[in-house]
């Protein structure tokens, strides 16, 4: 009987954690890598400033699908079968030992991604994976309605195989692939980005952070989105884990709008409106002879607080005594329920993901093989799905290229 002919389409963390689990299962198959560009893994060196932040330390499935803003549903059952906790054994199983920060990102003890690099290409090695860089697709087809694959590559060579497992990420070359074999694709666009504002005087706050805060996102005719977490003030507008995780869940509507829409901010999210009211009251009636700008009696950053009295009209000079309850008002307001413009997105350098896919509907999530078209996988960002920033795109990557990895490998 002939081996079992497998290629993989993507020298990213799906493609070679899906090669591995394939060759593993099955040591008599011919696993075949393809990598378009020069430097597999590419990705992972850069994720998390270098570190590569693999997975968070969230180890219940229930828990763990909440990260995601589309994929969550389909991912539930795939969990329960390879989730955070079986990475960390994983990848404990080949020497590489992970560490918990107190944000629950999962980062090797190196603090490398150059030691996750090394982990995956010699796993690969091991179980006898072929790698081929440099090596573009150009078209893949069927052989016959029911069996095997031809793949043509830009040089101009035909591969044949009998499973497939297409793992190319959020590339449109990738999604080309599967809508010429079929499938329905959800038009990608950008997630997890950071805000531009238009306020000068905010971007010149950069570097200050504030934990936490509370931001709305409000769009005509749209449900409002909310996230509550650490903020970052930059030089173009606002970044930090809150506004990812908003940008995330809002990535469609925001595409829709054009990255234009309104902010409310509450820098005060621990804390009622009428606590602040009253705060801010007793500050007046202890402080009355001092200016504002030097007694706050709230817990933010003093470039903070005077940057938020020039938005309600108070100045330098302004004492608590001479403050008009209308303009107290407009201050309690402000703080919990400011006003900003978005009109448009910067990139988060360290984790570009993308919404938008293969359709969920159109997979198999026990086996990940197409519903449409036997011997067909898929895993990773070519799918629908998109997590939050923290180690979860990481770990959906894992997930679905060890099921996917398995099923491939096992001979009929």
């Amino acid at each position: 009987m002939l081996p079992l002919k497998i290629v993989v389409i993507g020298g990213g963390a799906a493609g070679f954690f899906g090669a591995i689990a394939c060759a593993k299962v099955n040591p008599h198959a011919q696993v075949t890598l393809l990598e378009a560009s020069r430097q597999p893994l590419a990705k992972v060196r850069i994720s998390g400033g270098g570190r590569c932040n693999v997975t968070h330390a969230c180890f219940e499935a229930e828990r763990l699908v909440q990260n995601y803003p589309r994929g969550g549903k389909a991912l539930l059952g795939a969990f329960t079968r390879f989730q955070a906790q079986d990475t960390v054994a994983w990848f404990a199983a080949q020497g590489v030992q992970l560490k918990t920060e107190a944000d629950g990102r999962m980062f090797p003890i190196t603090d490398s991604s150059e030691t996750i690099v090394d982990c995956l290409m010699n796993a690969a090695k091991e179980a006898g994976v072929e790698l081929r860089i440099g090596t573009s697709v150009v078209t893949v087809k069927r052989q016959t309605e029911t069996t095997g694959f031809e793949i043509v590559l830009k040089s101009g060579e035909m591969l044949k195989c009998d499973r497939l497992l297409l793992a190319t990420g959020s590339n449109l070359a990738g999604y080309k692939i599967a809508q010429e074999l079929g499938h329905q694709i959800e038009p990608p666009v950008p997630s997890l980005f950071t805000f531009n504002i238009p306020d000068q005087k905010l971007r010149a706050l950069a570097g200050i952070s504030v934990n936490p805060v509370k931001l709305r996102l409000s769009i005509s005719n749209k449900p409002p989105l909310e996230q509550t977490g650490p903020l970052l003030i930059t030089h173009w507008g606002l970044s930090g884990p809150s506004v990812l995780k908003l940008s995330a869940w809002g990535a469609r509507v925001l595409h829709e709008t054009r990255y234009q829409s309104k902010l409310l901010i509450n820098w005060l999210p621990d804390l009622q409106q009428e606590q602040v009211r009253q705060k801010i009251l007793a500050v007046k009636t202890e402080w009355a002879r001092r200016p504002i700008t030097l007694h706050r009696g709230v817990d933010l950053p003093h470039r903070l607080w005077q940057y938020i009295l020039t938005r309600v009209g108070i100045s330098t000079e302004d004492r608590w005594a001479g403050l008009s309850n209308k303009t107290l008002n407009r201050l309690v307001g402000e703080l919990t329920q400011g006003e900003y413009l978005i009109i448009g997105k910067g990139v988060f350098k360290d984790e570009f993901v993308t919404c938008g896919g293969v359709n969920l509907k159109e997979i198999n999530f026990k086996t990940m093989e197409s519903k449409l078209v036997s011997g067909l996988y898929f895993a990773g960002e070519v799918l629908d799905i998109d997590g939050i920033t923290g180690g979860f795109n990481f770990q959906s990557a894992w997930t679905t290229a060890y099921i996917a990895g398995n099923a491939i490998g096992i001979s009929n």
